[in-house]
């Protein structure tokens, strides 16, 4: 049986390599449509940023009984998103196009919201819906690309992986929580619940000080008369 051979021979390969050398990594057999790929590409960076952006208002924000925990697991998720902003905008500069930083448009780019949540319960549900709208999203991306260009393909589906990963992290999280009884809303300050009734008591005690002063003075006088009475 006859070997199978290659797609294309050297020589050809090696000619249309040197054609357009100022392209850099975007050669003549690239079949996917560039443009349309950059801007997709702009869109999950825009997403990163935003899920970066998220995550580290909830590790700051975060408060409650399990709060460092959790605090700590949404720092580590930020980094990871970082992470995927920076290889993102890199295969874009590789694509000979322009990374969109821009704060201007930002969540409009972005597939996820920017939610920041009332309580650690909150937080951890808008971070779970967030992953699992970057789950979908990305998983279409990949599809898209399919072997037209493997490369920003293989880089996707890297992602994708992590981003189920923390969708699983948070869905853990949440049911943890739920079985620890964490509350819904964070409780009362102790310090404020005490004030009040001492602030209570002050005012009675201010109330009650006039009234003393005006029974001593009554006493005072009953005893005087008393005594003249006695004297004479």
């Amino acid at each position: 049986m006859a070997a199978k051979p290659f797609l294309t021979d050297i020589q050809t390969i090696r000619r249309r390599a040197r054609e357009h050398i100022e392209r850099g990594a975007v050669t003549d057999g690239y079949q996917a449509d560039r443009e349309t790929v950059i801007k997709i590409l702009n869109e999950a960076l825009a997403t990163e940023i935003v899920c970066v952006l998220r995550y580290k208002y909830h590790h700051y924000m975060a408060a409650g009984i399990h709060a460092q925990s959790v605090a700590a697991e949404f720092l580590q998720h930020a980094q990871e998103e970082q992470a995927h902003a920076d290889r993102i905008a890199e295969r874009i500069t590789q694509l000979e196009g322009t990374p969109n930083f821009s704060p201007e448009g930002l969540l409009t780019r972005s597939h996820s919201d920017y939610v920041e949540g009332e309580d650690l319960v909150d937080m951890i549900k808008e971070n779970l819906v967030a992953e699992r709208i970057a789950i979908d999203s990305y998983r279409e991306i990949v599809q898209y690309l399919g072997n037209d260009d493997p490369t920003t393909r293989r880089l996707m589906e890297d992602i994708l992986g992590q981003e189920e990963e923390h969708a699983e992290d948070m869905s853990t999280l949440l049911e943890q929580l739920g079985k620890k009884g964490e509350p819904a809303k964070s409780a009362p300050a102790r310090g404020a619940a005490k004030k009040a009734p001492a602030k209570k008591a002050a005012k009675k005690a201010v109330k009650k000080a006039p009234a003393q002063k005006a029974a001593k003075k009554a006493s005072k006088k009953t005893a005087s008369k008393v005594v003249k009475k006695a004297t004479r």
